[in-house]
């Protein structure tokens, strides 16, 4: 999801290089874009409308920089309000004093949980853990195939009763 994203946000703002001024309608397209990107990547319809309104008021009231063209500037503005609306800072992930460090993930369904867990897990790999899936969606056909899969692209174990345990 975030590949596409990301492309799709590249895209958007690709359409303002090389111009050595931007108009309200080059804001507005680039918003339209921004806003068709995140919709399509799932964000909620009122966080899309509260960014992209940010956004384009920053970028019409803007002073460009000397050192920034007007569409470096419009990255630039893009870049601190994704910052801004996912959190502001970065923040660590605290591990227990002693091992094991439990990370539960719960959220509606089909809303990336898994994905994040196998992504999670890579990451933590990469880190020198020893990372362990554990399927705790027991009820749902396909739940622990689905992590299985997940775990086995991450090169992540992944521990799972047979089915029809509970």
């Amino acid at each position: 999801m975030f590949e596409s994203l990301s492309d799709r946000l590249t895209g958007a703002l690709q359409g303002l290089r090389g111009k050595g001024r931007l108009t309200d309608a080059d804001i507005d397209a680039t918003a339209r874009e921004i806003r068709l990107a995140l919709l399509e990547a799932d964000v909620s319809l009122p966080v899309v409308r509260a960014f992209v309104s940010r956004i384009k008021d920053r970028a019409k009231g803007a002073e460009v920089s000397g050192a920034l063209n007007p569409a470096q500037q419009v990255v630039k503005i893009v870049n601190e309000e994704l910052i801004a609306i996912l959190g502001g800072q970065t923040r660590r992930l605290a591990f227990a004093k002693t091992p094991p460090t439990v990370v539960m993930l719960a959220g509606l369904q089909g809303s990336g949980k898994t994905t994040l867990a196998g992504k999670l897990a890579l990451w933590l790999r990469g880190q020198g853990h020893t990372p362990l899936l554990v399927a705790c969606d027991l009820q749902r056909p396909g739940a622990v195939n689905q992590l299985r899969i997940v775990g086995e692209r991450a090169g992540v174990p992944v521990f799972a009763p047979h089915p029809g345990a509970s």
